[in-house]
């Protein structure tokens, strides 16, 4: 039983004698008095050619694989349906927020626009000749300008992706 199991996986695995014989670091003749039933691997070397066959000590020995049986695919296909159906609702509820976030971020853009609008740069009627004054009221302008030169950048990129989310696929 175990030589004719040897050479059947070993075939299986697409293995000739001699590179098995590599892979446990023996000669191809041991191979061969193996599958010929001559002798047998001790304990160590039986554990070895399990490795290097890829497969469990038990299957060399004569133990059969369990055939999956057609109600065992059926179970295991529900299940997989049942993980996917899951990871397309975290995938929807992923895409909601990102949407969610960027409209919130549109909405944060518009109302910082309008508000420095509205307020017109006070920092420029301020008395400039106070250092403090002078450093945060170029701060002030540097940040305003910025602002009006980035926001709509991130206007376009946040509709973009607003648009990305939105799309059925």
């Amino acid at each position: 039983m175990l030589s004719e199991n040897i050479k059947a996986i070993r075939k299986s695995k697409g293995l000739s004698q001699e590179e098995l014989a590599i892979k446990l670091n023996v000669v191809r003749q041991t191979v061969s008095k193996w599958e010929h039933g001559l002798s047998v691997p001790d304990s160590d070397m039986l554990l070895s050619l399990s490795e290097a066959l890829e497969t469990p000590v038990s299957v060399l020995l004569g133990e059969t694989l369990a055939q999956s049986k057609p109600d065992d695919l059926k179970v295991i296909s529900e299940k997989l349906e049942v993980i996917n159906q899951q990871l397309a609702q975290r995938k929807n509820a992923k895409q909601k927020t990102i949407r969610w976030l960027l409209i919130a971020l549109c909405a944060g853009v518009g109302i910082l626009s309008a508000v420095l609008t509205a307020l017109g740069s006070p920092y420029l009627d301020w008395d400039f000749r106070d250092p403090e004054t002078a450093v945060v009221g170029a701060a002030f302008h540097v940040l305003e300008w910025l602002f009006f030169r980035l926001a709509p950048i991130v206007l376009f990129g946040a509709g973009v992706g607003i648009f990305l989310t939105c799309r059925k696929r």
